[in-house]
């Protein structure tokens, strides 16, 4: 159930005018390029992004709290332990990116892709995600605490030590993933779609002795 939706693609123009994002002179940014440099120690509140593309882009130790990216594409980029907390983040793609330790706590997401990206150890803790799909992935140790899940999907994930306390995975389905151990409570598994050799993990997950 949890695969049979689409993601609405970010809405592109196409020209976009190559911009210096370290010469910025306000907090509004849109139809930019911006490509191949790295924005070092940015620590700003409430910037919003529109219809951007990041290329080739390095974030070194940026915070960026109640960020608004909308139509936004970013492609082999680099955001690790990057601060999105609180960020509202609609019709993005993260394309071949390196994402270690992403903070989106408390952020709402509609409409987003991660295609074959590390994610491990990033925090999407009491977020909203809504129409999300991670395909080809790395998400171990990520941190889905609290997380309001609606219509996300996992596809050939890896979600080893990922953590689901307190979020209900009713509908999502993990069978094309792989994990040897997952951090959940008993009310987060009813109705999550798996394959019949991680229903074997999941039932030692839950304390079940597998008498075969």
């Amino acid at each position: 159930m949890s695969q049979k939706f689409k993601v609405q693609k970010p809405k592109i123009p196409a020209q976009l005018t190559p911009f210096d994002y370290n010469e910025r002179e306000d907090s509004y940014i849109n139809m930019a390029l911006i490509s191949d440099c790295s924005i070092s120690q940015e620590e700003v509140e409430k910037v919003r992004f529109e219809e951007v593309v990041f290329r080739n882009v390095t974030f070194l130790d940026g915070s960026f709290r109640f960020v608004q990216l909308t139509d936004v594409i970013f492609e082999r980029c680099d955001l690790s332990n990057v601060d999105f907390t609180d960020g509202i983040i609609h019709r993005v793609e993260f394309r071949d990116c390196k994402l270690l330790g992403l903070n989106l706590a408390d952020a709402a997401l509609r409409n987003v892709l991660f295609e074959n990206c590390n994610l491990n150890m990033g925090s999407f803790g009491y977020a909203d995600l809504k129409e999300i799909r991670f395909e080809n992935c790395s998400l171990r140790s990520a941190d889905f605490y609290e997380t309001k899940l609606n219509k996300l999907g996992f596809k050939d994930c890896d979600l080893e030590d990922a953590n689901f306390t307190g979020t209900t995975l009713k509908g999502v389905d993990l069978s094309t993933c792989k994990f040897n151990h997952l951090n959940l409570s008993l009310d987060s598994v009813a109705g999550c779609i798996v394959s019949a050799d991680q229903a074997i993990g999941f039932a030692r997950l839950l304390g079940l002795e597998i008498k075969e």
